[in-house]
């Protein structure tokens, strides 16, 4: 007889939600090109600007302003390549596709404190002395949760006449975004890390705004990416974007009140224990803790044969044995960095699901205890 598999592991990639199988299984029964003038190419590109109206409302933009892309770090990567001469600024904790593209840019790093957020005071002097600068800081980090000062963030760049990027990748779906599509420049949104499939995502636009493209060749998406669009991936998007929406209160809160929970019987099993960027305002479905003395892989492995998913740090750098740069940048040394777990949780996620993980993470801890 099977185990019971508990998948806390969203943050790496999130089940197809119904509505997004739905969808692109509606798709797979229709050909059309959205660029064909015909009765078949208007049938898809009236499924393309569906999938599009449903994308911004979640991002609280205009339809206008959605440019799908082929995934999170297409637009990433796009994004930092979208005004060429400007100079790169980024935070130390931002995704490798943002990262690793600014690195090859000579891009600087924007430091961060002990909790995972942006030294705004860094980031004032950085602009004073490159004030032609492209600013790139995530809503929401990937592997801690923690949510970063996008309104100040926006206003300090606002002041020194900077474009900022935001990747709102790990945030859509589980925080509203119209506040920050409203004050950035470029956003990038990723479908499978909110119940869509993997391999398209889109790039938010600010409305006027002209950029370089990433990829060239026809006039699709407005001229801005060239190909033709994957229209089974996005009617998935799209409608995974609008059943997000639609749940994002009452999920936030379930999820919110599950993570309360469980990281309190985590703290008081293990007293050495630590939730790394607490007490920094988080996202309510991700915990990133530490149990002294047990390396992540060890705690990954275990959990794993007891039908448990969750992750060692960022899904993207799976094989890698350096530390996570985002512990690191937050002060952790390599030691305390190789000692920490992420648990991020979705709409799926049942109180059986936290209550097996700490379990079994309760399990290894007596085992380590004792040996």
């Amino acid at each position: 007889m099977l185990k019971q598999r508990h998948y806390l592991d969203f943050n790496a990639t999130t089940p197809l939600r119904p509505e997004a199988r739905d969808a692109m299984q509606d798709m797979m029964r229709h050909a059309g090109n959205p660029s064909s003038v015909h009765a078949e190419g208007r049938s898809a590109r009236g499924a393309l600007d569906r999938a599009r109206r449903q994308v911004a409302q979640l991002a609280g933009c205009s339809a206008a302003s959605v440019c799908f892309t082929g995934g999170g770090s297409e637009a990433n990567n796009w994004a930092l390549h979208a005004f060429p001469g400007l100079n790169l600024l980024c935070s130390a904790v931002e995704h490798d596709s943002v990262l690793r593209p600014a690195e090859r840019q000579h891009g600087q790093v924007i430091p961060v404190d002990a909790e995972g957020q942006v030294d705004l005071a860094a980031l004032e002097r950085l602009l004073a002395e490159s004030p032609d600068a492209l600013v790139s800081v995530m809503a929401a980090n990937n592997e801690t949760g923690v949510i970063q000062p996008l309104g100040d963030v926006a206003r300090i760049c606002a002041a020194a006449g900077a474009r900022l990027h935001v990747d709102a990748i790990q945030a859509a779906g589980k925080l509203p975004l119209v506040q920050i599509t409203a004050s950035a420049d470029l956003v990038s949104l990723s479908a499978h890390k909110l119940g869509g499939p993997a391999g398209t995502g889109a790039m938010i636009v600010r409305p006027g705004l002209e950029i370089a493209p990433l990829i060239v060749g026809g006039g699709q998406e407005s001229w801005r990416r060239a190909g033709t669009e994957n229209m089974i991936g996005i009617a998935g998007f799209g409608a995974a974007a609008e059943a997000a929406e639609a749940g994002l209160d009452t999920t936030s809160d379930r999820l919110r009140q599950l993570q309360d929970a469980m990281e309190s019987e985590l703290l008081a099993l293990c007293p050495g224990a630590a939730i790394i960027g607490a007490p920094a305002e988080r996202l309510a479905n991700t915990s990133c803790i530490r149990m002294p003395g047990v390396a992540a892989e060890t705690q990954v492995m275990a959990l794993d044969l007891a039908g448990i998913a969750v992750s060692a740090g960022s899904a993207c750098s799976s094989g890698k044995v350096t530390p996570s740069h985002v512990l690191r940048a937050m002060g952790h040394d390599s030691h305390a960095a190789a000692e920490a777990i992420r648990i991020s949780s979705g709409w799926t996620t049942t109180e059986a699901d936290t209550a097996a993980l700490v379990s079994a993470w309760s399990g290894l801890w007596q085992r380590k205890r004792a040996a």
